[in-house]
């Protein structure tokens, strides 16, 4: 989720409002193998993703190496790859937003949060937020479940959860293929916060592995924000039961305060069970 930029015009929401993630350096312009071109633009917007601040990054993959990637929405990260592959079918699902890259079900997904004394090891405070968030998803019988390991091990893991240094947030990607985004980074930022916060990022970048959107696309109210997403003249078909207009609760918003216990409010329950 997109940091809150401007702390001087917006320092009255700083005091309550923070974002998802601590966006990472963009590479220099003359050592990066990635471009945002007007092509990739066209491509991100015809995706009904953002493409007002799409950064390139510098990406540390689970085995150490290296890669740019585009940063799109403040916490969504694609590959040249990725982004080749995803496509439309139908439009985008709503008012939870999701993407048309889902996970296949049904399925038990192996989530692995990193132990030991290295940096990327979780703390306890983001340990507990990520069980708790673990168990709220069990809790809802979908069709898709999780199991959670903390281990230095990542062995057969499908998403990996660890630490990195930075500002409290997360960030993660879309599905590809009909397996989650493996990876969730958690930033350091996050463990002067309480367990409740630590269990609703790590939520929402889960959330973001299985193919969930922001749930307030079109104004980025959570932010402090005025800014429409746009859905790039595909539309958006609303599920059912849930809300057109702003969720202020839902776990997929844009932006998080420092009071979130990290539960689902009802109309993420309803999408959830829509979407698996």
């Amino acid at each position: 989720m997109k940091k809150i930029k401007s702390i001087l015009a917006l320092s009255f929401i700083a005091l309550t409002l923070f974002s998802c993630n601590k966006e990472e350096e963009t590479t220099q312009s003359g050592q990066e193998s990635l471009k945002v071109t007007p092509e990739v633009l066209n491509k991100i917007s015809s995706l009904s993703l953002n493409n007002s601040d799409v950064q390139v990054i510098k990406h540390t993959k689970l085995d150490g190496s290296i890669e740019d990637a585009f940063l799109v929405e403040g916490d969504i990260i694609i590959t040249q790859d990725q982004l080749n592959k995803m496509d439309l079918h139908g439009g985008i699902t709503t008012e939870q937003y999701r993407t048309t890259n889902l996970v296949s079900a049904p399925r038990t997904i192996k989530v692995v949060g990193l132990s030991g004394t290295g940096t990327t090891a979780l703390t306890t405070n983001m340990r507990a937020g990520l069980q708790a968030a673990i168990n709220r998803y069990n809790n809802l019988g979908l069709s898709i479940n999780f199991t959670l390991t903390f281990s230095s091990s990542t062995s057969g893991a499908n998403i990996v959860v660890r630490r990195q240094t930075g500002s409290a947030g997360g960030v993660a990607g879309f599905p590809s293929g009909g397996a989650p985004y493996n990876s969730v980074t958690l930033y350091s930022g996050l463990d002067s916060y309480s367990t409740g916060v630590n269990a609703h990022v790590s939520a929402h970048e889960i959330g973001h592995c299985i193919g969930l959107r922001h749930t307030d696309w079109f104004s980025r109210q959570s932010c402090g924000q005025n800014s429409n997403e746009g859905t790039a003249g595909v539309g958006a078909i609303q599920i059912p039961g849930t809300p057109s207009g702003y969720d202020a609760t839902s776990y997929m918003r844009a932006c998080f305060s420092s009071s979130e216990t990290g539960a689902f409010n009802a109309n993420d329950i309803t999408a959830l069970n829509y979407l698996y």
